[in-house]
């Protein structure tokens, strides 16, 4: 009988360090979809200042001022809420910290070298942002998985959506607006925030 009871009391204990593990995931994922979304609203909303800004020919400086303040007023606005999340994405991202330097310089080569090349060819912008972002988020997804067992899918989807859009963008850039690359930049920040806000919702609505 005292068998049986060890038995049911470790049955009942590995039952609840599942369902606490299966909370803390659910719990991780919902606060990326909270700020994934947030950061989709902050891009769409940025971008399309920017956008303003440029067509009134106003100095370089206020697109930095531009970006502050929506990313401020957006994350601000939810100081309490964020304080949260960002324990939790703060939590996950640990994970990449053990990481072998090899696979830390290669997701960090994803991350940041579309970008870098920007400036050596800026007429490619709207495509290599799309590139950085997707290549980001999908190594990050793969290297997660692969090295810290953690499968966060909605990455996985921001970085899929963005490498997908790059040919809605390359059409818009050269059927719609082929004189217009500053249409064709706002275009692709627009697509990156579409990208986030997808992940977002799956990362708030999927119950896997």
């Amino acid at each position: 009988m005292s068998e049986n009871l060890e038995t049911n009391l470790n049955d009942y204990l590995m039952e609840q360090r599942y369902f606490s593990m299966e909370q803390s995931t659910l719990q991780g994922r919902r606060a990326f979809g909270i700020f994934f979304i947030n950061i989709a609203i902050s891009i769409s909303s940025g971008s399309i200042l920017s956008e303003i800004a440029f067509r009134y020919n106003l100095p370089l400086y206020s697109y930095g001022i531009i970006w502050l303040i929506v990313f401020g007023l957006v994350f601000g606005l939810q100081f309490k809420k964020f304080r949260i999340i960002f324990s939790s994405i703060r939590q996950r991202m640990k994970n990449s910290t053990k990481w072998p330097l090899q696979i830390k310089a290669i997701n960090g080569l994803c991350w940041a070298l579309p970008f870098a090349l920007i400036g050596i060819f800026p007429e490619l912008t709207q495509y290599l942002l799309l590139l950085g972002i997707g290549l980001g988020n999908a190594s990050t997804f793969v290297f997660m998985k692969k090295l810290s067992n953690l499968t966060n899918k909605e990455q996985l989807i921001v970085g899929i959506v963005s490498l997908v859009l790059i040919f809605p963008a390359f059409l818009i850039d050269s059927s719609m607006f082929p004189e217009t690359q500053d249409i064709a930049v706002l275009f692709s920040r627009l697509f990156i925030g579409l990208s986030y806000a997808i992940g977002g919702l799956y990362a708030l609505y999927s119950k896997q």
